[in-house]
């Protein structure tokens, strides 16, 4: 009897464990987070790949699922991008470069009045170099901006919710970094 119940209890553990989070290249992904003061429900992860090699694992967090890519750049509600780093090949330079490839093509190349603010947002990639198993947390707050925290600690913020709009575009525009990738973010 006492076997069974111990073996009952695993399953509902295991059970359990696979619906508080998912793995993805050996990151786990929490179903929901806690950061800056703000609860976001998991809305979709998915990996960056290039070249058929790992480079990242991205995750969405929102108040409330949903898969309206175009809504949610827009949206001026609390939210958050986790940068999950799974590769050595991505470093300080690498990651500059990506994102502002990735900033020209959220805005369709009118990055005219978000440069200080792009600036800004690149300066923190450079600031210390970025090693494999670094987490980056980009925080959105409407009163606040975009804070940018790295390893849990704050990096950097950024106001304006037109640099966030630019910002999630990276990974949710018509043009996105990886089409694979945005797909999974958006659940689906």
């Amino acid at each position: 009897m006492m076997k069974k119940t111990l073996s009952l209890l695993m399953l509902f553990t295991a059970i359990f464990t696979s619906k508080a989070q998912t793995e993805i290249s050996g990151v786990d992904v929490a179903e929901r987070i806690t950061i800056g003061g703000e609860s976001l429900l998991l809305n979709g992860a998915g990996l960056r790949e290039k070249l058929w090699i790992d480079l990242y694992v991205g995750s969405l967090y929102l108040e409330t699922k949903m898969n309206n890519a175009t809504k949610i750049m827009n949206d001026d509600s609390a939210m958050a991008l986790k940068l999950h780093i799974v590769s050595k090949l991505v470093t300080s330079e690498k990651m500059s470069s990506a994102v502002t490839e990735g900033f020209e093509k959220s805005t369709n190349g009118d990055m005219t009045s978000l440069t200080k603010e792009i600036a800004t947002f690149i300066d923190i990639f450079k600031k210390e170099p970025i090693v494999k198993g670094d987490i980056f947390d980009l925080l959105y707050k409407p009163e606040t901006g975009v804070v940018v925290y790295k390893n849990g600690k704050i990096a950097g913020t950024i106001k304006g919710l037109e640099f966030k709009k630019a910002l999630f575009g990276i990974w949710l525009c018509d043009r996105p970094a990886d089409k694979g990738l945005k797909k999974a973010m958006l659940g689906s």
